[in-house]
Formats: structure tokens, C-alpha cells, sequence
């Protein structure tokens, strides 16, 4: 069980972060991804990308919903909710 939702956990951090190449790479008009990155982080929409990055976690919840893998998905769950809080408090500071 706790296995599971580590293998879930890991699942939603790849999701993210290729969700955010995805999008650093869709939204960087050419650029490259760490000129990119540094770019968001200068004009304050950093957050708005990390988020936008983690629309991929939809999609592995809900494979591993379907393939009834409900432990992974809880895993993915976890990692989309503290992505959410980190996105959150880094917005506030």
C-alpha cells in the first residue's frame, strides 16, 4: 500500500515536470527552458506555469483510476495537492 503511493507520488512529480517543459516550451516564444523558467521568475508568473504544468497529473490519476491502481492515483493526488500549496505560499512571498 505505502509503495503504491510512493509509485504514484513519483508518477505525478514526472508528470509535472514534463508538463512544465511542455509548457515552458509551448509559452517560451522560441526560448530556451531555463531562460524560460528565469523569465517567469522575474515577471511573477512562475507559479501560473508550475500549475499549468501540472494538468498532466489529470492524466495519470486517471489512468490509474480506470486501471483501478486507486493507491497510485491517491499518490498523484498528493503530489497535485502540494504543488498546489506550493504554489500557493509562492505566490504569497
Amino acid at each position: 500500500m505505502k509503495k503504491e503511493i510512493i509509485i504514484g507520488m513519483f508518477v505525478g512529480l514526472i508528470a509535472n515536470s514534463i508538463g512544465l517543459i511542455i509548457a515552458a516550451t509551448l509559452l517560451g516564444k522560441g526560448d530556451d527552458f531555463t531562460t524560460v523558467i528565469k523569465a517567469a521568475a522575474q515577471e511573477g508568473f512562475l507559479g501560473k506555469l508550475i500549475s499549468l504544468g501540472a494538468i498532466l497529473n489529470l492524466i495519470a490519476f486517471f489512468i490509474f483510476i480506470k486501471k483501478r491502481q486507486d493507491y497510485r492515483a491517491r499518490g498523484v493526488l498528493l503530489i497535485t495537492v502540494f504543488i498546489a500549496v506550493f504554489t500557493f505560499v509562492f505566490k504569497l512571498f
